[in-house]
C-alpha cells in the first residue's frame, strides 16, 4: 500500500500545462495540473502556482477554490493573505478538510483535500485577487479535474421475494472504477443481473451498482464478490427456509 501511495504521490507533479485567464496586467501567469488521482479515505493535493508582478508584493491577496464552474459552482475555499504575513488566513467557517498547501506571497496556491471521497470527483478551479489601487484577478480557465479512486465495497446483501415469484438476493455495491459483480453458488460461478447505477454527477450513486440474483433456494448459501483493479471483496448470505 506505501508502494501505492508514493506511486499517486509522484504522479501529482506530472503534466503542469499554463492556463490563461487574468484580468489586468499581461505578466500574470497560472499553472495547474490538468488531472490528479486520488484514493478514497487518503489526502490529494490540487496543484496551483502562479506569477505576477512584483508591486503586488504589497498589496492584499484573496485566494479562492471553486468546484465546479458557472452559476452552479461551489466554493470550497477562500483566504486573505495581507502584506508580509506567512499564512493565509480563512474564514472562520472554513470547513478543515480544505487548506493550502503553500504561502499566496511564494506564489503557491495549491489545495490539499484531507480525506479524499468518492463525492470529491469533479473540476476545481483556482482564482487569486490582488486589492490595492487596481482591483486585479487571475483565474485557471482549464481546471484540474480530480478523479477518486476506491477499492470495491460491499455496502449491504439482503434476500427479497418469497412466494411463486421465488426469491431474489441483492448485493449493493460501491467503488471506482465502478465494480464488476460475480455471484457464486454453493458450486459454481452463477448469472446475475445488475441494475444501471445512478449518473447524477457527484452524487453517492454514481459509484454504486446493485446486482441481482434470482430464484435462489432456501438452505443454500451464494457468495457475491466484487472487483475492480484496486482490489476484490466478497461476502455471503445464507437463505434461510421459510418457517
Amino acid at each position: 500500500m506505501n508502494l501505492h501511495c508514493k506511486t499517486l504521490t509522484a504522479a501529482l507533479w506530472l503534466g503542469f500545462s499554463p492556463a490563461a485567464g487574468g484580468s489586468g496586467d499581461d505578466s500574470w501567469s497560472m499553472q495547474v495540473q490538468a488531472e490528479v488521482r486520488g484514493m478514497d479515505g487518503y489526502p490529494v493535493v490540487l496543484p496551483c502556482t502562479f506569477s505576477h508582478p512584483q508591486h503586488s508584493q504589497h498589496s492584499l491577496l484573496q485566494v479562492m477554490w471553486r468546484l465546479g464552474h458557472g452559476s452552479a459552482a461551489a466554493i470550497l475555499y477562500r483566504c486573505t493573505s495581507r502584506p508580509g504575513a506567512a499564512t493565509c488566513e480563512p474564514n472562520p467557517q472554513q470547513d478543515q478538510r480544505y487548506r493550502l498547501e503553500g504561502n499566496p506571497r511564494e506564489h503557491e496556491l495549491s489545495l490539499r483535500i484531507n480525506g479524499a471521497t468518492l463525492q470529491d470527483n469533479g473540476r476545481y478551479y483556482c482564482r487569486v485577487e490582488v486589492q490595492g489601487r487596481e482591483h486585479v484577478s487571475f483565474e485557471d480557465k482549464m481546471g484540474t479535474r480530480l478523479r477518486v479512486e476506491a477499492p470495491p465495497k460491499i455496502l449491504a446483501m439482503s434476500v427479497e421475494g418469497g412466494g411463486p415469484a421465488g426469491f431474489t438476493a441483492v448485493c449493493r455495491v460501491q467503488g471506482s472504477p465502478l465494480p464488476d459483480v460475480q455471484w457464486l453458488g454453493p458450486d459454481d460461478p452463477l448469472e446475475g443481473s445488475s441494475l444501471a447505477p445512478s449518473q447524477a454527477l457527484g452524487s453517492p450513486g454514481r459509484y454504486r451498482t446493485i446486482s441481482q440474483l434470482r430464484d435462489v433456494q432456501p438452505g443454500q448459501r451464494y457468495t457475491c464478490s466484487a472487483s475492480n483493479p484496486l482490489g476484490r471483496e466478497q461476502a455471503a448470505l445464507f437463505v434461510l427456509a421459510p418457517s
